[in-house]
C-alpha cells in the first residue's frame, strides 16, 4: 500500500492485537472461571499456535526474480536518514522496556487472584485500544507526515510512564492502561512504514530487517536496566527512566528533523 502504507501497517497491528485480545480474554476465563493453572494454558495456546499454520499454507507471494545483494553490500546501501530514524528509535526502545513491567506494577496493588485477574484484564484494556487506534493513526500519518505522529507517540510514551511512576489507584491503572495502547498504536505500525518511506523498494525488506534486528537487540538491556532499577532502587524509578530516555528521542527527532521525510 504505497500511498497508504501507515493505514497498511495499522490494519496488520490491529488484526494482530484483536488476536491478543482474544487470546487474554481465553486465558482469563480458562483461570478465573474453570480453575486452569498456567502450564495447561501454555499447552492450549501451544496448540492453537501450531493450528495458524493452516491458513498459511494458502498465502502466496508474487513471483519475483532474485536479486544479488549481499546483507553487507544492503546494509552499507541504505540511506543516511534511515540509519538515523534506526538509531533515535533504537534509543527510544531503551526506554520501551517489557510491558510485563507495566503489568507487575499493576500486580502489586492487588491481592489474592485478583493479582492474577486484573493484570490479564487491564492486558486486554491495552490491547483493545491498541487495536482500536492503530489504523486510525495510521491513516492519520498517511495524512499529516509520519514524523509529527511518531514524536508525538513517543512524548506520550514519556508521559505514561510517569503515570505508573506515580499513579497507583485502579482508576489510574484503567487510564494508563488505555493510554499505553494508544501509544503502541502510534509507535508500533508507523516506525514499520516509515522505515518502509525511508528505503528503497530494492532494499526495503533487507531495512525493515535491520530495524526489528536493532530494535529486538535492544530490548535485552532495556529491560536488564528496567529491572536492575526496580530491585536496587523502587519500581517507580523504573518507569521515570524510561520517561527521561523516551524523552531524549524526542529531542533527537525533532533535532534532526530536517534529515528525514515528512
Amino acid at each position: 500500500m504505497p500511498k497508504e502504507r501507515g493505514k497498511g501497517f495499522g490494519i496488520h497491528r490491529a488484526m494482530d492485537t484483536s488476536g491478543a485480545i482474544l487470546g487474554s480474554i481465553v486465558v482469563f476465563l480458562l483461570f478465573w472461571f474453570l480453575g486452569f493453572d498456567f502450564n495447561s494454558i501454555i499447552v492450549i495456546a501451544a496448540i492453537i499456535a501450531f493450528l495458524s499454520l493452516i491458513p498459511l499454507h494458502f498465502v502466496k507471494d508474487e513471483k519475483r526474480e532474485p536479486q544479488d545483494i549481499t546483507l553487507r553490500i544492503g546494509l552499507k546501501n541504505l540511506p543516511k536518514s534511515l540509519r538515523l530514524f534506526i538509531l533515535i528509535s533504537a534509543i527510544f526502545a531503551l526506554a520501551n522496556f517489557s510491558y510485563m513491567f507495566f503489568i507487575l506494577r499493576a500486580q502489586e496493588f492487588f491481592a489474592g487472584r485478583l493479582s492474577i485477574g486484573m493484570p490479564i484484564l487491564l492486558y486486554v484494556l491495552f490491547n483493545i485500544f491498541y487495536a482500536a487506534f492503530a489504523v486510525p493513526f495510521g491513516t492519520l500519518s498517511d495524512k499529516i507526515g509520519r514524523k509529527k505522529v511518531i514524536v508525538f507517540g513517543y512524548l506520550l510514551f514519556s508521559l505514561t510512564s510517569l503515570g505508573f511512576a506515580f499513579f497507583n489507584s485502579l482508576i489510574a491503572f484503567i487510564v494508563l492502561f488505555a493510554l499505553y495502547g494508544i501509544v503502541y498504536a502510534i509507535i508500533d505500525g508507523n516506525q514499520r512504514a516509515y522505515v518502509s518511506d525511508l528505503s528503497s523498494e530494492k532494499l526495503r525488506a533487507t531495512a525493515l530487517g535491520t530495524f526489528h534486528t536493532t530494535i529486538g537487540l535492544v530490548a535485552l538491556p532495556a529491560s536488564l536496566i528496567a529491572g536492575l532499577l526496580w530491585q536496587i532502587a523502587a519500581p517507580n524509578m523504573t518507569f521515570i527512566y524510561g520517561s527521561v530516555v523516551s524523552i531524549i528521542s524526542v529531542v533527537l527527532f525533532i533535532a534532526f528533523r530536517n534529515y528525514f521525510k515528512k
